[in-house]
């Protein structure tokens, strides 16, 4: 009912989502480079929603062709039509996606000589995207649990930057660090809401 009001009144309608992705297997590894090189580039571009989003679609790109590797999924969101409210659920949202395990980065670190040379690979990798955008996209407002619907909901990803429609662009992911391992274990821990597909 207020969805039709607001409509009918020309109000801007605001969705804020979040897409959880977890791949498994010891091939996964190579995507924490692409994630790795997409987070440097979002934090050159400071705060640029030109740059964010080619990173996003690279990002999707990557997880479309990884899709043999996708275990688990979930997605979570909800519709605004007020900027400054869909501005505080984002907020919200990159608070809880960065306190999850394994999702901040130190980028001030530096490795030292003593370090061992073997790094343990993870067999796991979550990817947390939450954007906000206007208007509808119903690939988005889905249930997301299940494989061709994750994949229409990366492509919708990719096109919503395309239209100039996103109008918020976060990417967490774990673990973040080389090294890191993402266990089983945390998986249920931190991660509860993955459905597997």
């Amino acid at each position: 009912m207020r969805d039709t009001f607001n409509r009918m009144v020309g109000r801007t309608r605001y969705v804020v989502c979040r897409l959880f992705l977890h791949l498994g297997g010891s091939d996964v590894a190579p995507i924490l480079g692409v994630l790795n090189h997409g987070a440097r580039e979002a934090i050159d571009a400071e705060g640029d929603l030109q740059v964010l989003g080619e990173v996003l679609v690279e990002l999707s790109e990557t997880l479309l062709r990884y899709d043999e590797y996708w275990m688990s999924a979930a997605n979570e969101g909800d519709v605004f039509w007020s900027e400054g409210e869909a501005g505080d659920y984002v907020n919200e949202l990159f608070t809880d996606s960065a306190e999850r395990y394994g999702a901040d980065i130190d980028w001030e670190s530096t490795s030292s000589f003593e370090e061992p040379l073997s790094i343990p690979v993870t067999r796991n990798v979550v990817v947390m995207m939450t954007v906000a955008y206007e208007g509808e996209v119903a690939e988005l407002e889905a249930d997301l649990s299940n494989v061709q619907a994750l994949k229409e909901g990366l492509k919708a990803l990719i096109n919503l930057h395309y239209k100039n429609k996103l109008k918020a662009i976060q990417v967490h992911f774990s673990p973040a660090q080389l090294g890191d391992e993402l266990t089983n274990d945390h998986l249920l821990q931190y991660y509860p809401e993955l459905i597997p597909l």
